[in-house]
C-alpha cells in the first residue's frame, strides 16, 4: 500500500525501476528500526532481489530487524540479486558488530571519525 509520496508502510520510499521482483528498489530505513515498527519490510523484501538500503536515519535497531535484514540479504543473494547500502548509522552499525552481523549484512566500512 502506497501514498502519494511513495512510501511504504512505515519503512520509508519503495521507490521502483520496473516490475516487482525485478527492478532494484531503495529502502529507507526509519529511525526506530525495531520489528515491531516494521510491518512492511517483509512485504518489501519479498518484492525484489536488488536493493539499495539506506539506514542513515536508524537510532533504535534491535535483533529481530537485523535478523530480518541477515535473511532479506541472503534472500536476494540466493536469487542473484543484490543488496547494497546508501549509508549506515552509528547505532545499526554497532549493532550489526556486537552481534557479529556485519559481514553478515555486508555492511561498507567504517569511515574514521
Amino acid at each position: 500500500m502506497r501514498d502519494r509520496s511513495g512510501e511504504v508502510g512505515r519503512m520509508g520510499s519503495g521507490s521502483k525501476n520496473g516490475a516487482a521482483g525485478k527492478g532494484a528498489t531503495t529502502i529507507r530505513l526509519p529511525a526506530d528500526c525495531r520489528m515491531a515498527e516494521l510491518p512492511a519490510l517483509r512485504e518489501q523484501c519479498l518484492a525484489t532481489s536488488s536493493s539499495t538500503l539506506d539506514a542513515t536515519a536508524v537510532e533504535r535497531v534491535d535483533t529481530a530487524a537485523l535478523q530480518l535484514l541477515v535473511a532479506f540479504h541472503r534472500d536476494a543473494l540466493a536469487r542473484g540479486g543484490k543488496i547494497t547500502w546508501a549509508g549506515v548509522s552509528t547505532p545499526l552499525r554497532e549493532a550489526a558488530e556486537r552481534l557479529g552481523l556485519t559481514k553478515a549484512l555486508a555492511l561498507p566500512a567504517s569511515l574514521p571519525a
